[in-house]
């Protein structure tokens, strides 16, 4: 089975879906491994080493998605908007799509790649339980975001981060404070630790209190009026009383601190609000705001994807696509997870979907030229999506004439 990796197009995207360890993994599986010439360069793998491990190396996107099965990409594919290719109408048609594909709020993607005949399936969108961990590209691309979002607070700050003993005196540790302890949240967090800054966090989820205690943080508790995790693990929404009582505890530590690094998302909403503009004015001279979340509407009041914005004495960085910035790690981390998942589509080495499973359903955005993720539907006003029949027993089996029979019968006793 063909499985091709293009160039990513995305301005500023690094990552590769699959790196040669990887490939020589999936070629010793059957695997045929189509990479196309360049596509690593940004992440520091040359054809070369490529071509060492099994794969072909192809020159331009069309010779590599000719004859695909599967097309792995870190990004989604362009619609032809922005000057950018259409890489979707290049798809070819029946192909599995593996991709990010950020289905909540992107639905205009999700519709082309259905009405292309793309099978497509979303790598945020694969469900957060025990079997999916290597999946779980949400994951391991936030671990490098947060980490990176530390050193960005570290190098924008015009303190040291840790306490230095010299003989000029003694310099007292930096504090940060990050707000939101998810899977960024918390390696910034473990990041800001180990550069010696004194950290503290906070998050409406009560259960990862532990977690950031465990990682050498206090823990800033809001005193909400009922559990504010969803069963996916997420934040949920607050209410109106419940949004203050947070903004209110933010405001009282805020002051105190050097570094605020937030993180905290709502998928398909925009991003909470969490730092106003008259905590960044209580903020001591030279402080510095990383928004994590300013490519989703930003937790910073005054934050602008992409930008740094100067708030008073205030720094306020906005950056985006993170993982990108380091693009070794980012893409070894997320070729695992897509290798995985291919595994997980193709456990023989050829297809084999079966929407009965947990992760293959909730994965699925497009199939058969439906859209089939629920969240992307009733944005684009569609109807809920009946479920799939069972499948049908061969005509001429005993199963076939049982079926037919019972068929039958219902019709009667429906008509009756």
């Amino acid at each position: 089975m063909r499985v091709a990796v293009p160039k990513e197009s995305r301005p500023g995207e690094r990552r590769v879906a699959l790196i040669p360890s990887e490939c020589r993994s999936l070629a010793r599986k059957g695997f045929e491994i189509v990479i196309e010439g360049g596509a690593g360069l940004e992440a520091g793998f040359t054809d070369a080493e490529y071509t060492e491990a099994g794969a072909t190396v192809a020159r331009g996107p069309t010779e590599a998605l000719a004859g695909a099965a599967v097309v792995a990409r870190v990004s989604a594919p362009a619609t032809g908007a922005n000057g950018r290719p259409d890489e979707v109408a290049a798809l070819p048609r029946g192909t599995v799509l593996i991709s990010h594909l950020n289905p909540l709020v992107d639905v205009d993607t999700v519709s082309k790649l259905a009405s292309a005949g793309v099978t497509a399936f979303a790598m945020e969108a694969v469900p957060r339980i025990t079997r999916a961990q290597k999946m779980d590209a949400l994951s391991s691309q936030a671990s490098v975001a947060g980490y990176r979002a530390a050193l960005i607070g570290a190098s924008e700050l015009g303190r040291f981060l840790p306490m230095l003993t010299t003989a000029a005196g003694t310099i007292r540790p930096s504090k940060v404070l990050v707000l939101g302890a998810g899977v960024a949240g918390l390696q910034a967090i473990a990041t800001s630790r180990r550069l010696g800054a004194v950290v503290s966090a906070f998050d409406v989820r009560p259960a990862v209190k532990e977690q950031v205690q465990s990682l050498g943080a206090s823990f800033l508790e809001a005193e909400l009026d009922e559990g504010a995790e969803t069963e996916g693990g997420y934040a949920r929404a607050l209410s109106e009383d419940e949004h203050q009582k947070e903004l209110d505890l933010i405001a009282s530590h805020i002051a105190e601190v050097d570094v605020v690094i937030t993180t905290a998302q709502i998928p398909g909403r925009p991003a909470p609000l969490l730092v106003t503009k008259a905590m960044l004015d209580s903020m001591k001279p030279g402080s510095v705001v990383v928004d994590l979340a300013s490519e989703s509407g930003g937790n910073c009041e005054v934050s602008e994807p992409g930008k740094t914005v100067k708030h008073g004495n205030v720094k306020v960085i906005g950056p985006v696509n993170l993982p990108a910035s380091l693009p070794v790690h980012a893409s070894q981390m997320y070729a695992r997870n897509v290798s995985e998942f291919l595994l997980h589509l193709a456990p023989e080495g050829e297809l084999n979907l079966d929407f009965e499973d947990e992760i293959t359903a909730q994965a699925c955005v497009s199939h058969a030229g439906e859209v089939r993720f629920a969240p992307a539907r009733e944005k684009l006003g569609l109807p809920p999506l009946e479920p799939d029949p069972p499948p049908a027993a061969p005509v001429g089996t005993e199963a076939a004439v049982d079926a037919a029979s019972a068929d039958a019968g219902s019709q009667n006793d429906e008509g009756g």
